[in-house]
């Protein structure tokens, strides 16, 4: 099962859940298991980062996950 860990900001919509766990194999599929779930989480999730198995992805829309992956979401960083 792959664990997932939502950030404060996301918990606010996800009815206070900061952590899961899903049975997937990709992390389309964790998208998709979270905007079933909780659909107003679509606008945060489609302007985070996530950090699978402690490296940070901007897209990570087609990355392979491991049955022992750590997702976590954030905001993402934005610089000038």
């Amino acid at each position: 099962m792959v664990k997932v860990v939502l950030s404060e900001n996301f918990s606010v919509l996800a009815d206070g859940c900061r952590e899961l766990e899903l049975p997937v194999d990709n992390y389309r599929d964790v998208i998709a298991e979270l905007v079933a779930r909780w659909p107003q989480l679509t606008p945060l999730l489609e302007r985070s980062s996530v950090a699978i198995d402690g490296l940070i992805y901007q897209d990570a829309m087609y990355e392979p996950l491991q049955s022992d992956s750590e997702i976590f979401f954030m905001p993402r960083i934005e610089g000038g």
